[in-house]
């Protein structure tokens, strides 16, 4: 399958400047560098319009010129590129267990990142952490790359007051997060936007726009957390729906290993690992310990994944009666060598199910592991204010 993208043409007008500039960033961003006559061509813009564009793009430091590229007939063609350098963005999870804090670039790269760990999140000891570490970060920074900070996205569970006997939390422990609101709080000690996004979307969202898996232009998409999440890409965009929680697919039914009915997130989440763990007196700390190792625990892991293979290849299919997805994309917080076998075990279990009617999607493993939900609120304000997000902006052609 072809992964060349066919973009919308941006117009002319005055008026719609930033679209067209939009249409270009989101160009290089997505393809790489490229000359301006390729630019021109990939979005239907006049070459005028695009070297005007470029110029204004280079001098606002979004974007840097490569070497002259010689040997061809005709004029030399200069590729240009995204500039690293020019957009910082924070990324924000706010989750059952933890809360996790990152600094990209334009280009997706880590440049700062910080974690804090509790049993159950209280806003006060969260939000403090998030003021700390702002602060720590923009210390460290030149006066120039503080300036291109754009924003901060924030990824959180919805209705996480409603998570307690979940998370094992007293009730009354979650019910300040019913009416608090992540913006407000942080606009007591930063003036960035804040943008908030679901927490599996952010994770779909960061597969999407650094995983490198754009060979397809529709994908489901799992993330195996403490409890399971996901996302849906259609048309070559995150879709997030009307309510901004398309692909919540942790209520999706499914059986317990002994014939049960119960959601997905009750029989994929990593939380059932933790809770078959301290039924077994054994310290569930090991699951989010960094760098991972799962080696003193494979035994409950190996038993684990393999319920998860099975409760996942039936979700897969089910999804796929509602929607003709190419692929299935599967990551999530566990050791990338578990998660290669886990893709292994769905891509081998779908076929053995009753697909009669459907398509069978492409099993693909996820590159973005444990930090996706952050990553991917990292991207939300890069996306919101320079690049294009719609399904009509640009996709990829089958």
């Amino acid at each position: 399958m072809s992964d060349t993208r066919q973009y919308s043409s941006g117009a002319n007008q005055s008026e719609v400047r930033a679209y067209n500039e939009r249409l270009m960033l989101s160009v290089l961003h997505h393809d790489g560098a490229m000359p301006g006559s390729e630019m021109a061509r990939r979005t239907g813009l006049s070459s005028q319009t695009v070297s005007v564009i470029l110029r204004k793009l280079e001098r606002d430091g979004l974007t840097l010129r490569g070497e002259s590229q010689k040997g061809r007939v005709g004029k030399p063609s200069v590729p240009m590129t995204i500039n690293p350098e020019g957009l910082f963005s924070y990324g924000i999870k706010i989750g059952r267990r933890s809360t996790d804090l990152l600094l990209i670039d334009f280009s997706g790269t880590i440049h700062a990142e910080r974690r804090l760990r509790y049993r159950y999140p209280q806003p006060a000891e969260v939000f403090g952490f998030i003021k700390a570490s702002l602060r720590d970060i923009e210390a460290g920074m030149t006066a120039d790359h503080k300036d291109r900070i754009c924003g901060i996205g924030v990824a959180t569970p919805f209705d996480l007051w409603r998570w307690h006997e979940q998370v094992g939390a007293p009730k009354a422990s979650l019910e300040a997060w019913r009416e608090l609101d992540p913006s407000t709080e942080i606009a007591g000690f930063s003036n960035l936007q804040v943008f908030i996004i679901n927490d599996a979307t952010a994770a779909c969202r960061a597969e999407h726009m650094f995983g490198g898996n754009r060979a397809w232009r529709d994908g489901l998409y799992f993330f195996i957390a403490s409890f399971l999440g996901g996302g849906v890409i259609l048309n070559g965009s995150v879709y997030e729906g009307s309510h901004g929680n398309a692909g919540a697919l942790g209520p999706l039914p499914s059986r317990l290993p002994d014939g049960r009915e119960a959601r997905l997130l009750d029989t994929a989440s990593i939380r059932v690992l933790e809770r078959r763990l301290v039924d077994e007196d054994i310290d569930p700390a090991v699951l989010w310990q960094q760098p991972q190792d799962w080696s003193r625990i494979a035994k409950q892991a190996d038993q684990w994944l393999e319920e998860t293979a099975h409760a996942l290849a039936r979700a897969t299919l089910a999804s796929c009666a509602v929607i003709d997805f190419q692929a299935v994309v599967i990551d999530g917080a566990m050791p990338p060598s578990l998660r290669n076998r886990l893709v292994a075990r769905v891509h081998e279990e779908l076929p053995r199910l009753d697909a009669r009617g459907l398509f069978l999607p492409e099993v693909q493993e996820g590159r973005i592991g444990a930090n996706a939900s952050a990553l991917g609120a990292a991207a939300k304000p890069l996306i919101a204010q320079y690049l294009l997000d719609s399904h009509s902006g640009f996709a990829p052609t089958s």
